[in-house]
């Protein structure tokens, strides 16, 4: 086969539907063509595919065992490609396209970077979907070491001793699996309970009937279960219980030691539903259909899989008292796949990551379909360097403010006994009033500029209202942007500041305002994030409101942000200026909109990215252009002998040798300084352990800095090769 015309869209597709779940394949590539078998979705998907597109057909599971890597005992995702081709024509009927496949050949495996979804495209530019498709239709190897040492997938499968924070995610996951076997019949489960809770003194699961008697808890659910070691006490005893509950259900994995990032109950309110005089007939089995539901979408992430966890997710948020827990039960049995919602990520979910949605103390639980749809996008957010955290238990560590996460003193709350009948917020720390934020702070978290040019970027920002800092990659261009938008704001506060991030599918509609499906099946109006941020800016005129928009030239800018594209302008924020825009509001009327003088848009930019177009002239006009280098003086080196332990002899190394590298890049006349290695290559992204410094960096080498190179110089394998061998010359 040719080599991938990365222009081209590729999709890859599933071949396994109908009665039984038969596989298609073998039609499929004798009669020439792919086939949706769906006949009410994918079907503008399957329109836009065109001729000369590629297409792989691809199966999605996971696995444990026989893997080419050691995988430390967890579950990976795995998806198999049996076959590719190249779209050849397309009826535009949403349900078929005819195919040229290549010749039969054996299914191939690829890891980690996986989409169990029927019709998945992807599209040239991004270094892993880049990866993918030179694996599925060039027959490249996949650089599985870069992938297991990614962010998201670091802690469980990374090299050195990354995977030590959150061991207790597998004794938690066979636990609930083993839970799940009682679904059925839970007379024994129940006993087994007991047991423990008599052995452990636990005095809270005695039940209160509609006759007025009180006694032992007679029917228990998943999350109750789990929950017996999941309270407020010491460490030390949440292990004896554990350890004994697992020896009832089987579980071999032994119960953890630690137990970082684990919300806890209150010991007060420790049921997901009420006392027996209070309860409806099917609320326990509500919370296992869900907690069932759950392990389903393991196997299965089909559209229907999915719309059998949200309905069964709604009918158990139906059960008094559960709200907010629900989704730390599944957070419990489900660590690497679903987020808990306790009180402290909620609040880091929008003070942090700037998430839009209604998560404060007050706020009614999402639904099922949120919850979903909130888990995704978090994991794409996890997959880009610059997020704060890269998976649902750093997340949890993160917004658990009142507990280090290396905090040698657990909690030592004593039992109380349960006097109330319904479950409460699992117990976290308030964050409280989020706290005043200034280019002191900003200087303070590890930015390596000096002040003055901090100084010049917010002045250039109050003045031009729009700002993109623009630089090679590992310049910290996000970090930066949420940080100087915190500043402009005065405080750290997501309220305030929200982020976006453009790609080549975003359009005006999601961005400004168009037609989204509604909750009866049909189409409503819809503002996006923009939008939504216009009229929060007007509703607080003395608040200060800023939009990051992240990679702002892998979308088309003025397509999305269409007619407010004029109105960005520093000269034209007042009402006098207002256009209406293409699509009336959810009212039906078209009022003129105006983009207010309190809402500031930062941008990004990576001019690293031979894939991207170059951004419209109308938008240079509208923004301030900050140019941003990589920062390797005295502030960073400072920074990661102090901060991140590296070893001072050897960080002057490590300076050295990235210096005399980004020279040889900045000289070459196919490149250009525009392409030099940013210092966020070289900043440990936790505290290192001591006599670990030349392992990091060879571990950076190999694993980010060599294969980045290797893009480069895609057409001078040798100039790649050389300059490996130099960075680890002697190292």
């Amino acid at each position: 086969m040719t080599s991938t015309d990365l222009s081209r869209a590729c999709w890859f597709v599933g071949a396994t539907y109908g009665h039984g779940h038969d596989d298609q394949l073998p039609r499929f590539l004798s009669e020439g063509y792919w086939e949706n078998g769906y006949t009410d979705r994918y079907l503008d998907e399957v329109r836009s595919m065109q001729p000369g597109d590629r297409i792989a057909v691809k199966a999605a599971y996971t696995r444990k065992n026989g893997l080419p890597f050691d995988a430390k005992g967890a579950t990976v995702s795995v998806m198999s490609i049996k076959a590719v081709g190249t779209v050849t024509a397309n009826p535009n009927d949403g349900r078929r396209v005819q195919v040229k496949w290549a010749e039969k050949q054996t299914p191939r495996e690829w890891y980690f970077y996986t989409n169990r979804r029927t019709l998945w495209l992807v599209t040239p530019g991004d270094w892993m979907n880049d990866a993918l498709i030179a694996f599925a239709f060039d027959n490249k190897p996949q650089d599985i070491a870069r992938f297991r040492n990614e962010p998201y997938w670091r802690e469980r499968y990374g090299d050195g001793n990354a995977a030590v924070r959150f061991q207790w995610t597998e004794f938690y996951e066979e636990a609930a699996r083993a839970l799940l076997a009682h679904r059925a019949d839970r007379t024994a489960l129940v006993a087994g309970i007991h047991a423990v809770a008599a052995k452990h003194s636990l005095g809270y699961l005695q039940d209160q009937f509609a006759d007025g008697r009180e006694g032992p808890l007679e029917d228990i659910c998943p999350f109750t279960a789990m929950g017996i070691f999941n309270r407020q006490m010491t460490y030390q005893r949440r292990t004896a219980i554990a350890s004994d509950l697992a020896a009832f259900l089987g579980v071999r994995t032994p119960a953890p030691a630690a137990f970082n990032g684990v919300p806890l109950l209150n010991n007060r309110s420790s049921w997901f539903f009420p006392y027996a005089k209070n309860r409806k007939a099917g609320d326990i089995d509500a919370l296992w259909n869900v907690f069932a539901a759950s392990f389903a979408l393991d196997d299965d992430d089909s559209p229907s899989v999915r719309e059998d966890f949200a309905a069964a997710y709604d009918e158990a948020q139906s059960v008094k008292g559960v709200k907010w827990n629900l989704a730390t039960g599944l957070y419990w049995a489900h660590p690497w796949d679903f987020p808990t919602l306790d009180a402290g990520s909620r609040e880091y979910l929008t003070q942090e990551l700037g998430l839009i949605g209604e998560y404060g103390p007050r706020a009614e639980a999402i639904s099922g379909a949120d919850y979903l749809a909130l888990a995704e996008s978090l994991k794409a957010q996890f997959l880009e360097a610059d997020c704060p955290v890269h998976s649902f238990p750093e997340l949890s560590v993160a917004g658990w403010k009142g507990a280090s996460e290396l905090s040698p003193s657990p909690v030592t709350t004593p039992e109380v006994e349960n006097d109330t009948e319904v479950a409460g917020d699992a117990s976290r720390t308030s964050h409280g009033v989020p706290a005043p934020y200034s280019i002191t702070e900003l200087l303070a978290e590890g930015c390596f500029l000096d002040q003055p040019e901090l100084d010049r970027m917010l002045r250039q920002l109050r003045i031009k209202k729009n700002l993109i800092l623009q630089g090679a990659p590992g310049t910290g261009k996000t970090w930066l942007a949420k940080r100087l938008a915190f500043a402009l704001v005065g405080r750290r506060d997501g309220r305030m500041v929200r982020s976006v991030q453009f790609h080549p599918s975003l359009s005006y509609e999601d961005f400004v305002r168009g037609w989204r499906p509604a909750g009866d099946g049909k189409l409503s109006l819809a503002d996006g994030v923009f939008m939504e941020l216009i009229h929060a800016a007007l509703r607080e005129p003395n608040e200060t409101f800023v939009l990051v928009i992240e990679e702002v030239n892998r979308g088309n800018p003025a397509q999305i942000f269409g007619e407010l594209l004029t109105l960005l302008e520093a000269g034209k924020r007042t009402p006098t200026e207002a256009l209406e825009l293409s699509y009336p509001d959810a009212t039906g009327l078209r009022t003129p909109v105006h983009i207010p003088e309190n809402l500031y848009v930062i941008g990004t930019m990576n001019i690293a990215d031979r894939s991207l177009a170059l951004v419209d002239l109308a938008l240079r006009r509208r923004f301030a252009f900050i140019d941003l280098t990589p920062q390797i003086g005295p502030a960073w080196m400072n920074w990661i002998v102090a901060e991140c332990n590296v070893d001072p002899t050897l960080a002057v190394g490590v300076k050295e040798r990235i210096q005399k590298l980004n020279a040889q890049i900045a000289a070459d006349p196919r490149l250009g300084p525009q392409f030099q290695i940013g210092h966020s290559y070289i900043t440990p992204i936790h505290r290192l352990e001591t006599g670990d410094t030349r392992d990091w960096f060879r571990q950076v080498v190999e694993t980010e800095i060599v294969p980045l190179l290797n893009e480069y110089w895609f057409d001078a394998p040798d100039n790649a090769a050389r300059a490996r061998t130099e960075l680890l010359q002697e190292w």
